[in-house]
């Protein structure tokens, strides 16, 4: 009874068009009623201190880096490095936007942010060269959500946070799942270009690679510097998100000189606005996940769950599913924050590494983004790109499928998650 009040009241909340933040306070008020425990005052606590967390500092300041690189010219000078490197071969747009897709997954962390960059950049470039619209549309969509996956992601941030996981082995252990995703992309776009008659643009001279390669340096080093630094010790993912933030500053201030400070005050509301929404939804849910634990939910999700305790990898397969499922319905960070606290006792009943588990439900919920009919990622890549939302779900098919596959390769052979982790000791 306990689990449908609060499904119930969530799925009515959200059916009659109450945006998601307050459909948690609702699902999380009904919960209370039905336990006999209403009281404002919990209510208000448990929403203020839902946020007030210094590892979820890395959220606005990771997402005011991503507002920066893309209005100081980093993104931009990545795109041309890609661009003299491998713009050259059939289909070589494709290419320059999975490659850009990854080197800025390991800048910004938010997919929102590098579908927008990509699709403003590319998506003329691909059309003007002759490629389908829609499939290029569906390829920078499917590449944008490599954002959450490579370090540093904001998606990692926030499951960390709510599943009281080590946020550095998170990141280390996300590197080559996202660069497997990025690998599934490359051969799929290879598949589907291979019969295009579509000329591509002369290579580029030693030179110009030089030259690109030497421009885009500055933004290179960032990722460099973040992941050195975790490894190392030398600071947090959230002290990570604050050098990001002041290095990507620096650099497009007073390196590459594309931002000043009037457009630096646009990218500073930008950036609250997003983050006002991001915390605020944290708050919400931190509500709900109060009164999962205090109901007992995760105890009766794993009575559910008995039967396929005993088989790791079904188990895992039945969770994939159902985050699948609910990442056709509802955004990366609201099904986080929800499904967390319910399932993370059902993994540690079945003695799966919690950081395996971590990094493979980011992987889901970021696909999750680009899944109809939600699909926030598609809503980004319509509406930047002038197309309709049916085109780019037809041209993102394939390479979902891809991404699907990949993930399932991953529950099937761990040892590709769990290997990475383990070379972080901190």
């Amino acid at each position: 009874m306990t689990i449908l009040v609060f499904i119930g009241s969530l799925l009515l909340a959200m059916a009659i068009g109450m945006p998601i933040a307050f459909a948690l306070l609702a699902s999380g008020v009904a919960l209370m009623w039905q336990l006999d425990l209403f009281d404002a005052q919990i209510l208000t606590q448990n929403l203020i201190g839902g946020a007030d967390s210094f590892p979820l500092l890395a959220v606005p300041f990771f997402m005011l880096a991503g507002e920066i690189m893309n209005a100081g010219g980093l993104s931009k000078r990545i795109v041309n490095l890609a661009l003299a490197l491998v713009g050259h071969v059939r289909g070589g747009l494709g290419y320059v936007t999975i490659m850009a897709g990854c080197l800025l997954s390991a800048l910004s962390g938010s997919a929102v942010a590098d579908a927008a960059a990509l699709t403003a950049l590319l998506l003329p470039m691909m059309v003007r060269a002759g490629h389908d619209k829609a499939r290029a549309g569906g390829l920078i969509a499917a590449t944008g959500i490599i954002g959450p996956v490579i370090p540093p992601s904001i998606g990692l941030v926030i499951f960390g946070v709510a599943a009281n996981v080590s946020i550095s082995k998170l990141f280390m252990a996300a590197i080559v799942p996202g660069l497997l995703i990025g690998g599934a992309l490359w051969i799929t776009w290879a598949w589907l270009v291979r019969r295009e008659k579509i000329e591509p643009p002369p290579r580029k001279s030693a030179r110009e690679i030089w030259a690109a390669a030497r421009e885009a340096a500055w933004a290179l080093m960032l990722p460099v510097i973040i992941l050195v630094g975790l490894r190392m010790g030398v600071f947090t993912p959230t002290e990570a998100a604050v050098v990001a933030a002041v290095y990507a500053f620096f650099v497009a201030t007073f390196v590459y000189r594309e931002l000043n400070f009037s457009g630096l005050y646009k990218v500073f509301v930008g950036a609250a606005k997003t983050s006002a929404v991001v915390m605020f939804l944290i708050a919400a849910a931190m509500v709900s996940a109060w009164l999962i634990t205090v109901a007992d939910l995760p105890s009766k999700v794993v009575g559910l769950l008995q039967p396929f305790l005993d088989n790791k990898i079904l188990l895992m397969i039945m969770i994939m599913l159902l985050v699948m499922a609910v990442g056709t319905a509802m955004d990366m960070t609201p099904t986080i924050l929800i499904l967390t606290p319910v399932l993370m006792p059902v993994v540690k009943a079945a003695g799966i590494d919690p950081v395996y588990f971590g990094v493979m439900f980011i992987i889901n919920n970021s696909i999750g983004l680009i899944t109809p009919p939600v699909g926030v990622v598609l809503n980004v890549v319509a509406g930047v790109g002038k197309m309709k939302m049916d085109d780019v779900t037809r041209g993102v098919m394939p390479f979902m499928l891809a991404e699907f596959a990949v993930m399932f390769l991953m529950v099937l052979f761990p040892q590709l998650v769990t290997v990475p982790a383990s070379w972080f000791h901190g």
